[in-house]
């Protein structure tokens, strides 16, 4: 049933993020689809919440790896354009083993860190806590008639969430982003998702008042100072984030590699303990971490070598510098439930300008094993979170990845070409936004540095002292200290998302203060139905318009 589940998200997955511009949460929908394949279409009544969180972590691996289909269309882009010369085309089997290599190697480079972010730092990771906690009470509610009070929470939250999706979708007069007066080429206003509330509401108040810090200072003080001086052409949102990614960027590399080097002697501690491991132990044993991974090393290298011409030692670097963004990646999401896939893949960018000037083909395929290897450590990550509340064997839930990613490599390797076929790739066609960021990038680094925002690196170096001098205060005053994760990614997201998110977290904080008991008793369930509800739409809708049915 994982195989299944893994299929149909890796085939609906290219579809959703190259039309709507991100990925729904796939935790959710991987574990709403296991409960429905396990108990309701092969009625396993001795079905547990431990099987359905293998079926869950396969569902999500196959969907994080279809994600990846952003940069193949970024690829495209750039083909159109006629950047590459010559142009680029990857066949069906070149992006199967591209994309399978890099998402094996993200999944063997995740494992030996789960101790260290889910065991000894307990970090949120906000989707896989949703998953958990709805494997849990799906459970619970079919053990129990459907009765009990989270069960209640957990569909109220998912009918609602659900409901206002379809409204703002398909009733048109309703719009489902209010923008403040004058501020819409800036972005800021109030967007109706009960997705991003309930995110708010899983993560909490401290995370989220850091992230209205970041959203502050890009988005209402930044903007009008960065045109006076001539860093920006124009007060838009466009113009803005071109030059805050670097300052927030620095933040979140800085704080996240400070946080690594101040615990050296946990994850010393962490990979002593993986060094014994052995294959009836928890842990996937290390052993199979290190051959497995050196051996997707040298593939990934030969790969890129055959199919675009990238030299060895080129793709050996990339690889070796995704190790210390993977890292800062885990942190940031597991803090702020986004993950920061598009900053991380731009700062590579940027990086090989200076390493391959106007090398266009390693300028992409060094940013795009990246971002596949950052996704892929991230579902690792997330379900094992899922697998901490239903206390399932780690062991497993790697392997349960192993076997879902080249299930979804596949499917876009088949898939992708069909849409690319089928509605085009551009504005005219599936625009995917990200993938236009991607290539845009690029072609602006084919200038060289000096076609950067102007003051852009002097933000860079001040993001990087500010997010050193934040993680060192946390150390004494973690409480009272704002999150250099939160607020870059703060200063990165549309403030119309984030101000819903942060109305999330101010509800967790007036909740908790009200009713301290209901919160603890409520506040994960109905926070998760909120964030299943309109990610299990989004993806049906996906479905649906791939196959020819659109509303």
């Amino acid at each position: 049933m994982g195989l299944i589940v893994a299929l149909i998200i890796g085939s609906a997955y290219p579809y959703c993020v190259l039309k709507l511009g991100f990925g729904p949460n796939l935790s959710v929908v991987s574990a709403f689809l296991g409960f429905i394949a396990l108990v309701l279409i092969l009625r396993a009544a001795g079905t547990n919440a431990r099987e359905n969180n293998i079926v869950q972590t396969m569902g999500t691996s196959a969907g994080q790896t279809a994600f990846m289909a952003v940069l193949l269309a970024a690829f495209d882009m750039l083909n159109a354009r006629g950047i590459f010369n010559p142009p680029i085309q990857l066949g069906t089997w070149q992006i199967f083993f591209w994309l399978c290599s890099a998402s094996l190697l993200g999944i063997l480079l995740a494992v030996p860190m789960r101790r260290h972010y889910i065991d000894e730092e307990n970090l949120t990771y906000a989707d896989g806590l949703a998953a958990g906690e709805t494997i849990i009470v799906l459970h619970e509610g079919r053990d129990k008639g459907a009765s009990a009070g989270p069960v209640k929470a957990l569909a109220l939250g998912s009918l609602a969430s659900g409901v206002l999706m379809f409204v703002t979708s398909f009733l048109k007069w309703i719009r489902d982003t209010w923008y403040l007066p004058g501020m819409q080429p800036m972005n800021i206003g109030f967007n109706w998702s009960l997705l991003s509330f309930g995110s708010g509401l899983l993560v909490g108040f401290r995370i989220c008042f850091a992230m209205a810090l970041g959203t502050a200072i890009s988005w209402f003080f930044l903007p009008h100072f960065l045109l006076k001086q001539g860093m920006i052409p124009e007060q838009t949102y466009p113009a803005t984030l071109r030059w805050v990614m670097w300052p927030a960027t620095g933040l979140m590399v800085a704080g996240g590699l400070t946080s690594l080097a101040l615990k050296w002697n946990l994850i010393v501690k962490t990979f002593r303990g993986l060094k014994g491991s052995r294959i009836g132990r928890a842990d996937f044993p290390m052993q199979y971490v290190v051959v497995g991974s050196l051996a997707m090393t040298v593939i990934i290298c030969l790969i890129q070598y055959f199919s675009m011409g990238i030299p060895v030692w080129l793709s050996f670097i990339a690889i070796i510098l995704s190790l210390p963004l993977m890292l800062v990646g885990l942190r940031v999401l597991g803090e702020t439930n986004w993950g920061p896939i598009s900053a991380m893949s731009n700062m590579m960018q940027a990086i090989f300008a200076f390493i391959s000037p106007g090398n266009v083909p390693v300028n992409m395929s060094s940013s795009g094993l990246t971002g596949t290897i950052a996704v892929t450590s991230e579902a690792l990550m997330q379900d094992f979170k899922a697998g901490q509340l239903v206390r399932s064997n780690p062991r497993n839930l790697t392997i349960a990845q192993l076997i879902a990613a080249p299930v979804g490599s596949i499917a876009t390797a088949v898939v992708y070409p069909v849409l690319r076929n089928k509605y085009g790739i551009g504005p005219t066609g599936l625009s995917s936004p990200i993938s236009v960021k991607w290539a845009g990038f690029a072609e602006l680094l084919t200038k060289g540095l000096n076609a950067l925002p102007k003051g852009c690196l002097v933000g860079l170096v001040i993001g990087i002292v500010v997010g050193i001098a934040l993680t060192l205060l946390a150390e004494k005053w973690a409480d009272m200290t704002p999150s250099p994760a939160a607020i870059g990614i703060g200063m990165l997201l549309p403030a119309a998302v984030l101000m819903t998110f942060i109305l999330g977290g101010v509800a967790q904080l007036i909740w908790s203060r009200t009713s301290p008991e209901s919160e603890k008793l409520y506040r994960i369930p109905l926070a998760s139905g909120l964030i299943a509800g309109e990610a299990i739409l989004a993806v049906v809708l996906a479905i649906l318009a791939a196959a020819g049915i659109n509303f």
